[in-house]
């Protein structure tokens, strides 16, 4: 768990799964399997096995130790919807995460038909509350689908992160989607993000009322482009409402 992310738009990163595999062209120069290959076979490093998938128990219960509220992004280093994590395991993050509602989280997942189904399962009379925010990746227009699972998904807040661009998104739907972000691919293989991508997003935001947050250019590494779009920051957020009280889902998610 990481206090103080050099993310932009999160507070802290909790790992209760660690390691993932390929599934897209958006993957193909991934910071966390580059940083996780680093360490493969150092004893004792928390990535002694590299970027292998791998349940972390041990680490379910960290938010709870936070009195502070942040916001918290959830598996930064991995994808919680993973066709290997166990559902019995993602009931246990989904648990800790409705216990502890003074923070705030933020699930991210290429796998949006998977998380479509176990949110529609979980909270099958309402919808994941409003302090558990769910998400997708899209990378360009072939992953635009992932819109629509999530937009079929009953969670209070929706939001996409469309990161790494490397290719137009066209036209997409913002319909129920309460956050954009948006940004360029860094590292040694950097992709190209163009300008017109960018603004053609955040206009089409605009125009239906989304926030939009402009995260960075990209390049060698994620600050050498620094984040100004037209002379300046966006860092739009969520417009959400007060929290409601959590409801204990335990019994029907393990159904």
């Amino acid at each position: 768990m990481a206090d103080n992310s050099a993310i932009e738009w999160t507070d802290a990163t909790w790992n209760p799964v660690t390691g993932c595999t390929k599934i897209t062209r958006g993957c193909d120069n991934c910071y966390a399997a580059r940083f996780a290959e680093r360490w493969r076979g150092v004893p004792g490093h928390p990535y002694e096995q590299g970027f292998d998938l791998k349940e972390w128990p041990e680490r379910l219960d960290q938010p709870a130790r936070w009195k502070k509220p942040r916001m918290i992004f959830v598996n930064s280093m991995s994808d919680l919807f993973h066709k290997r994590v166990r559902q019995e395991f993602i009931n246990e993050v989904f648990d800790r995460m409705e216990d502890a509602n003074h923070h705030t989280y933020q699930v991210l997942t290429k796998r949006s038909s998977l998380m479509r189904n176990y949110l529609k399962h979980r909270y099958a009379d309402g919808a994941a509350p409003g302090h558990i925010w769910c998400g997708v990746s899209v990378e360009d227009s072939a992953a635009t689908a992932r819109i629509r699972h999530l937009q079929a998904a009953p969670a209070a807040v929706r939001f996409l992160s469309i990161e790494p661009l490397i290719g137009p998104v066209g036209e997409i739907d913002l319909t129920g989607i309460s956050w954009v972000i948006v940004g360029g691919e860094s590292g040694p293989n950097a992709r190209l993000m163009r300008e017109e991508w960018v603004c053609d997003i955040r206009d089409r935001c605009a125009r239906a009322k989304v926030p939009f947050f402009f995260k960075q250019w990209g390049g060698k590494t994620p600050k050498a482009g620094g984040r100004l779009l037209d002379d300046r920051e966006w860092n739009e957020l969520p417009r959400i409402a007060a929290p409601e009280p959590a409801v204990d889902t335990r019994q029907r998610a393990a159904a």
